[in-house]
């Protein structure tokens, strides 16, 4: 069967090795994709879970395709991760080069630029006028991991508190401090002590402001925690799994605030806001906020694995010396690719095209909203937008969750050459992370498969 397709790019558009457009010619899963799942099932945990068991053999731009020749709009980017696009062309020539001249010294051995470089950049562009250090590692929970240590060593103290509704990795420590235990955590315990969950802000169900959101938080962490005893506030600017929730004007500053005041360093968990996702190479900028400590990942070097810790440098040179490192924490090809993802920004203008995302998703999301009263919210900023959809009537009363509408319409729309992700505490969130690469034609077709989806719900 074949599906609508979207006119083709013009000839002035960027040259793509993949046609960006989605294009259905097999049952999903196809068989190619059917027979690798087969073979799959004999060799790879069932822990490790997919969204969708279609089998990628190619990707480019904002489009995937699989191995019986399905082509999908991609609204995941691998969570976050392809935001400047799939094998953008900077980024596999930077990868390329490096891997012919240095693939791995260890930085704590021989270093190399680089590493050095990348640095620099994440020094210039994180939030905050101050001298800045950074040490690489591999992964975002390896970055969580990373922040919370230099800000015991830094702090002297114990404590650490997330907010209410955060994601924060897999790891022992990062298990503990998610909201939601299923599935990450659920059976392997015991986790690391010493976490405190706070009230978050939410806008959409708690209603409060800003100020009076802070107020709340900081009454928790003042009676539960102890301000003494507490090294580090972990706090995601946007929280990503929670259900891209926005916080109420002003919250993260008067938090900020308080930290400051208190000796305890805050730390912004930019993982998947950061990196241009949302407009400013990182969300904190859209509330003035200017933390601490920035931890970067997904995003950073255009699907290759590398993260960072970057902050203040008296707070980041209270280890000592051989305290922070790892074996593969700032690989040279990871490095050069990274450095290729930040002139991409910049060459590109991709602050300015998650703007134009933001625009074209909103308008069509509040057509949708007028016509389905599912749709409870519409929030986010830049290519980082979610809808949260509740029981038929509640959108303006209890706002009942409405997690299967959501798990309907990521299936229907796989089915039509569109991939949606979940998210949300209660799994009633869909949010849209394409690539900034994505164009304004193929987020209207996104669109279009979507309405069709609520259409099918009946």
């Amino acid at each position: 069967m074949t599906d609508t397709n979207i006119p083709a790019e013009t000839a002035t558009a960027p040259v793509y090795s993949v046609p960006q457009e989605r294009r259905i010619v097999t049952a999903i899963p196809g068989p190619k994709s059917e027979e690798l799942h087969a073979r799959r099932t004999k060799v790879v945990s069932a822990g490790v879970s997919s969204a969708l068991p279609v089998y990628i053999e190619r990707a480019n731009g904002a489009i995937l395709v699989d191995v019986d020749g399905n082509r999908f709009i991609d609204f995941g980017a691998g969570i976050g991760v392809t935001t400047v696009g799939h094998t953008e062309e900077r980024v596999v020539a930077a990868a390329a080069s490096q891997l012919q001249d240095v693939i791995h010294t260890l930085f704590t051995i021989t270093p190399y630029e680089e590493y050095v470089r990348v640095a620099e950049l994440l020094a210039k562009h994180t939030p905050g006028g101050w001298e800045k250090r950074s040490v690489l590692v591999n992964s975002g929970a390896e970055a969580v991991e990373n922040g919370v240590k230099i800000a015991r060593k830094h702090t002297g103290r114990r404590a650490v508190a997330v907010l209410d509704h955060a994601y924060h990795g897999r790891t022992n420590l990062t298990m503990a401090m998610n909201y939601k235990a299923s599935p990450y955590a659920t059976g392997f315990g015991p986790f690391a002590g010493d976490v405190y969950h706070a009230p978050s802000s939410y806008p959409y169900r708690d209603g409060l402001s800003g100020q009076d959101a802070a107020a709340r938080t900081i009454a928790y962490l003042e009676k539960v925690v102890g301000a003494s005893d507490l090294a580090c506030l972990v706090v995601e600017p946007i929280q990503g799994e929670g259900g891209f929730m926005v916080p109420a004007q002003g919250y993260l500053p008067i938090l900020q605030q308080w930290c400051t005041e208190h000796g305890v360093v805050m730390i912004a968990d930019e993982i998947q806001s950061g990196m241009a996702r949302t407009g400013r190479y990182y969300a904190s900028e859209h509330f003035e906020w200017k933390p601490d400590l920035v931890l970067s990942a997904k995003g950073i070097a255009g699907g290759l694995p590398l993260a960072a810790v970057t902050g203040r440098a008296e707070i980041m040179d209270a280890s000592q010396p051989g305290g922070l490192g790892g074996t593969f924490g700032g690989n040279p090809v990871a490095c050069a690719a990274a450095i290729a993802v930040f002139e991409s920004i910049e060459e590109n203008h991709l602050l300015a095209e998650a703007e134009r995302i933001e625009q074209t998703l909103r308008t069509g999301l509040e057509r949708l909203k007028q016509r389905y009263d599912i749709i409870g919210d519409i929030r986010g900023r830049g290519a980082m937008i979610a809808i949260e959809l509740v029981q038929p009537g509640t959108a303006d009363t209890t706002k009942v969750p409405n997690a299967e509408a959501v798990s309907r319409l990521v299936a229907f729309a796989a089915q039509h050459g569109v991939l949606f992700l979940s998210a949300g505490t209660w799994g009633n969130v869909l949010r849209f992370l394409p690539s900034l690469a994505v164009t304004d034609a193929l987020l209207e077709d996104g669109l279009r498969v979507l309405d069709d989806g609520f259409a099918s719900l009946g």
